[in-house]
């Protein structure tokens, strides 16, 4: 009895110790995660404004009436007559209650509305994206290091090279004048045709937008899915040299079982860190694939903003981008350090 409850509490205490130390954990990603997100914004708003040029230049270079006294009273209906930290402490007075400000467009719509018009399409392609790259470069990755150095091997290595060299607006381009203009088999551009679509049923609809999601999302997913392919055969063929590996095979277990159930395991923790550093690539590269494809998407968005020099615009899609890119990284973190004690409590294994 006495041992029991020796016992009981030994293990209370480490349930309470392991709770603690995720607690501490967390918090300290926490405390990183707004640090880092403040530094972002102060960064990108005093280098957007060190940019030359201004956001009436539009209004008043080409107009013959236009005096410095107009000009000023813009500057000021702006606010770009204030010091430049003032603007900075307004601005982030605002989103503090999720205020993003109004655009500087002739429409001064409320920067909030305008994005979220858009980021359900952005999120839809990049998430489509990482579904095709998960699909698909995991097994490959694995066949490859289960087959090292034969033919099936090299292919792949050459191919997977070539995809992750090629340059993402030339693909596109490739894809459109293959596949849009001599074939006739997908849509170059938009999200659903312009003709005939208000007629359709639900699902021809649906079909007609897996069509023009169809190129987008291959250009998408291109550069990640090359990537993650060669780190998971890099990672399956470490994880293949090991002993417990060997012993898995000398005690007559089936080759699929050591290679799906004990090694892709193993493999898979460093893919985790792995796959949310690919985040900022893929909502970066918005920007390339739907200006080409003419997606009304966040990148399209960010672009046109950044031509017009629209800062509050532009501020709120980096703000966007920038809470969806820390928030995969630190989820891919907190994510290795669940599957890894030694990563949250910060214990070194000497060798």
């Amino acid at each position: 009895m006495q041992d029991w409850k020796i016992l009981s509490r030994i293990t209370f205490s480490s349930t309470i110790t392991f709770n603690m130390s995720i607690f501490l954990y967390l918090i300290k990603k926490i405390f990183t995660l707004g640090s880092t997100f403040l530094g972002i914004t102060l960064i990108s708003f005093m280098v957007m404004h060190l940019a030359p040029g201004e956001p009436m230049n539009l209004q008043t270079d080409f107009n013959p009436k236009m005096t410095p006294e107009m000009r000023d009273r813009l500057r000021a209906q702006y606010g770009l007559d204030r010091p430049l930290y003032i603007q900075y402490l307004q601005w982030l007075k605002g989103l503090a209650v999720l205020d993003l400000g109004l655009s500087f467009s002739p429409d001064r719509r409320p920067v909030w509305d305008k994005i979220k018009e858009r980021l359900p399409v952005t999120l839809l392609i990049n998430i489509l994206a990482i579904g095709l790259i998960l699909v698909i470069a995991v097994p490959l990755g694995v066949a490859a290091a289960v087959r090292h150095n034969s033919i099936f091997d090299q292919i792949t290595t050459v191919l997977v090279f070539v995809a992750y060299a090629a340059p993402a607006f030339w693909v596109a381009l490739l894809l459109m004048l293959y596949f849009g203009v001599y074939l006739g088999w997908l849509p170059i551009s938009g999200l659903h045709s312009l003709m005939g679509y208000t007629q359709m049923s639900g699902w021809e609809k649906l079909l007609d937008w897996c069509r023009h999601l169809i190129m987008p999302v291959l250009v998408s997913a291109l550069g990640g899915l090359a990537g993650l392919s060669r780190y998971t055969r890099s990672s399956m063929l470490e994880v293949l040299r090991q002993d417990y590996i060997t012993t898995a095979r000398a005690k007559g277990l089936p080759e699929k079982k050591v290679i799906y159930k004990h090694a892709l395991r193993n493999a898979l923790l460093p893919l985790i860190t792995i796959l949310g550093l690919s985040i900022p690539g893929l909502i970066g590269g918005s920007v390339i694939f739907e200006s080409i494809f003419a997606i009304p998407g966040v990148g399209q968005l960010m672009w046109t903003s950044v031509m017009a020099r629209d800062y509050p615009l532009l501020m709120g899609n980096l703000v966007i981008v920038s809470v969806l890119t820390l928030l995969g990284n630190q989820l891919a973190d907190i994510g290795y350090a669940l599957a890894d004690p030694r990563i949250r409590t910060g214990v070194k294994i000497d060798d």
